[in-house]
């Protein structure tokens, strides 16, 4: 990743590493029987040049829900220390000037991993020590951004004393989802991840199915009906770190196999972060394949013309 020649190097160097892990067509397989037949292939990934910098990092790109703009975290030194949120409107053709969300949002300390929700509402991540960040919650107002308030804490709930990383929400059946990764269950150096949910905000669940594995399973982003996950790994098969999806007929349903996307979205750099537009059809991600952390998009047909 691009770093300027001025500045705390050491704060430089660790937002970057936080990019590169938080940062050509595909045929589903079985594992993705329902995907295949609802979708086409992807295109092969361009960079979103509008918010990619030459000399600082960009990634954990995401779309609001209703499309306007484009949320991602930035190292960026007009920011306010470390990693900040910003975020881009939509304009004819692509994505406009970004701004950044400012306080009480962005500190400081080292926030990234933006999930916009329904109502206005921007969930986050916020570190609070070397080995410690948590999911906070906050609310888009007329006057700005109310107070950011931490999810639940303790060793079984959302927030745990370990690392929880990408909060990825949604609603179905009444109830309300929140997907993350997190480090409390970690083994090794660097301490590996996997993916847990909870319901209306209860204790902490793991995801079942083909999608932890005995490696790294990170940042996941489940589509907004909840029938398809993306998420990145560094189980076997990967390069270094790749996108892996995984995709279940009903909320009620295991999630299947995982499925690795092919190269072109994954390369020999590291890809994470990745996520969906509501209706499936736009890719986000992050990767250092240009010696940086920039974001990336590809995109697929529906099926049908539906």
């Amino acid at each position: 990743m691009r770093v300027t020649g001025t500045g705390d190097r050491s704060a430089a160097s660790r937002s970057i590493r936080l990019l590169a892990t938080a940062a050509a067509g595909i045929v589903l397989t079985t594992g993705a029987a329902a995907m295949a037949q609802e979708f086409g292939q992807w295109s092969a990934p361009e960079p979103v040049e509008s918010v990619n910098t030459p000399t600082f990092g960009e990634g954990c790109p995401i779309q609001s829900p209703d499309g306007k703009y484009l949320y991602y975290a930035s190292n960026n030194s007009a920011g306010h220390g470390g990693l900040d949120i910003w975020r881009a409107p939509r304009v004819p053709g692509g994505w406009g000037t970004p701004e950044n969300l400012g306080a009480p949002v962005n500190t400081a300390a080292d926030e990234f991993c933006p999930d916009p929700a329904r109502g206005n509402r921007l969930f986050f991540v916020r570190r609070l020590s070397a080995t410690n960040t948590d999911i906070y919650l906050t609310k888009g107002e007329a006057n700005g951004w109310t107070p950011p308030r931490r999810l639940p804490t303790g060793d079984n709930a959302i927030n745990s004393p370990a690392e929880e990383w990408s909060p990825s929400y949604f609603e179905a059946k009444g109830h309300e989802y929140l997907y993350f990764s997190s480090t409390r269950n970690a083994t090794g150096t660097p301490p590996t991840q996997d993916i847990f949910y909870s319901v209306d905000f209860g204790p902490a669940q793991l995801v079942g199915g083909g999608v932890n594995s005995s490696a790294s399973d990170a940042r996941p982003n489940v589509r907004l009906d909840g029938l398809e996950m993306v998420w990145d790994s560094t189980r076997t098969g990967s390069q270094m770190t790749d996108i892996w999806t995984a995709s279940r007929s009903s909320v009620d349903s295991e999630w299947g196999d995982a499925e690795q996307l092919p190269i072109g979205i994954n390369s020999a750099a590291g890809e994470s972060r990745a996520t969906l537009s509501r209706d499936g059809r736009t890719l986000l991600f992050g990767s250092t394949r240009r010696g940086t952390s920039d974001i990336f998009t590809a995109t697929r047909p529906k099926l049908g013309g539906r």
